[in-house]
């Protein structure tokens, strides 16, 4: 079942998720809902937060060389920390509670992620690139920040005169 996707400026996006205590049939079909919801709405990651729910869960699906997004390469993502970050890259980022924004944000190039699996069990993974980038990314949403925070102060400015003046023309489309 596609979940309703949380758009910013909603304040829900700011809150800080809790740590999941229960890996039961109640999260297996949150999981399976976030997935929906991030493949019908073109992401490549997903934060419960996203979708309403303020728990440490995120979903990463990274797309292949043909650009391609297969749910073996699906991560579930519970509980996750990163350590041992190194080196910075900078990416275009987007967001699906940001629609229609993109901007370039520095990011460590590379990671260790500890994160739990659905079933509770502990992973640990290296990531570096694309991988690396939307962890922090996701990660950032889970601790109620949104990657235009880290935007410069002009920058940040512009895209609000930017967003504003979209979100008008959404409300009104016909003062075009």
């Amino acid at each position: 079942m596609k979940l309703p996707v949380v758009v910013y400026p909603d304040k829900k996006l700011k809150l800080i998720s809790k740590p999941v205590e229960s890996f039961n049939a109640d999260l297996h079909t949150f999981l399976d809902n976030m997935y929906e919801t991030m493949m019908q709405s073109n992401g490549i990651g997903l934060a419960a937060i996203q979708v309403a729910k303020a728990e440490r869960i995120m979903l990463l699906c990274i797309p292949d060389e043909e650009g391609e997004q297969n749910k073996d390469d699906l991560l579930e993502i519970i509980n996750p920390k990163i350590s041992n970050e190194q080196g910075t890259i900078v990416y275009q980022e987007g967001c699906l509670s940001v629609p229609s924004f993109y901007e370039d944000i520095e990011r460590y190039e590379s990671l260790t992620l500890d994160f739990q699996d659905r079933h509770g069990k502990k992973i640990s993974i290296q990531a570096e690139g694309l991988l690396s980038v939307a962890i922090q990314h996701e990660i950032d949403h889970l601790d109620g920040k949104l990657f235009i925070e880290r935007l410069p102060y002009g920058r940040r400015k512009k895209f609000e005169k930017e967003y504003k003046k979209l979100l008008k023309q959404k409300k009104n489309p016909a003062s075009d």
